[in-house]
Order: C-alpha cells, then structure tokens, then sequence
C-alpha cells in the first residue's frame, strides 16, 4: 500500500443514486482515524449523488460491536448497502488479534446470511501512524475506497437479484 493513494478514482457515473440507502456504522474507539474515515466515505457518497438523508450513520463503542451493529442494520433490509468504519491498532498483547478476526468473520457474515452489501472499512494497523496514514494522509482516505466499494455492490445486486429469483 506504500504506493498507493486510496483516494484516486474516477467519477463512478452510476445513475440515479439518488434513491440508494447507506447505512454506516462508526467505531468511537480510535475516533481521530474513525472520524476522518467517516469524513471521506460521506464526502464520496455525496459527490457520487447519494443523498445526506439517505445516509445514516450510528456509533459503537468499538470495533467489535461493528459486527453486531451491522448484522442489525441489514435485518432492517432498509438499506441498499452497509458501511463497517473501523481501526484495530496492534498492541503488546494478542488481543489485536482476536478482535481482527472476530470483526472479520463478523462482517462476512453480514455478507453470507443476509441480502445486504456489507463492505469492511476496519484498518487493522501495526501502529497509529499508519493508521493516520491512511485515513486522509499520505495514502488517501480508505472511508473513500468504502464507499465507492459500497456503491458498485449497490449496483451489481441492483442487476443481478432479478437473475437468481
């Protein structure tokens, strides 16, 4: 990722997005990286025409709840798509990887048992600096890489549900 600026994309073009649905769930822990991560999935969404309105967002303590939040957002089934924003940074203790796989697992599940485009937004970083790095620094903004991910799940499940019913 050293080279790579996640915030360079092109227009997406995608029409009528207008009426598309984005529910976002945000981790308080870590909220400098999460905040800014925020930020830049919001601003994208925006700029590809999602409404402000059509975009709500709910906080959790951390970044295991993220897993259950989700889960609960995509039983709604009132969203189109559901964003993940969250930040693990390692510590001494193994802990780091146990919440990085639980979220992980928790996340494909949101993606496995149920209908709605969850889309994994969790930097998982050795330290804060990297972190930083990539939630509006030197490598862009991930949160932008989230909600183009989001959108282009909108569409593809937007054109292919009618093929499996």
């Amino acid at each position: 990722m050293a080279t790579v600026n996640l915030s360079e994309y092109g227009t997406l073009g995608i029409e009528n997005t207008d009426d598309f649905s984005v529910g976002i769930v945000v981790s308080r822990w870590n909220s400098r990286i999460t905040e800014n991560l925020l930020r830049g999935c919001k601003e994208t969404l925006g700029k590809e025409g999602v409404k402000n309105e059509n975009v709500l967002v709910y906080k959790v303590p951390g970044a295991f709840e993220l897993s259950y939040a989700a889960m609960q957002l995509c039983k709604t089934q009132k969203f189109d798509a559901v964003i993940a924003i969250g930040c693990i940074i390692r510590g001494e203790t193994s802990h780091f990887d146990y919440v990085c796989q639980a979220v992980s697992q928790g996340i494909k599940d949101c993606n496995t048992l149920t209908d709605t485009p969850t889309v994994f937004c969790v930097l998982t970083d050795d330290h804060e600096e990297q972190s930083l790095s990539r939630s509006g620094g030197k490598h862009g903004n991930k949160g932008v890489e989230a909600a183009v991910t989001a959108l282009e799940m909108i569409v593809f499940k937007k054109k292919t549900v009618p093929l499996f019913l």
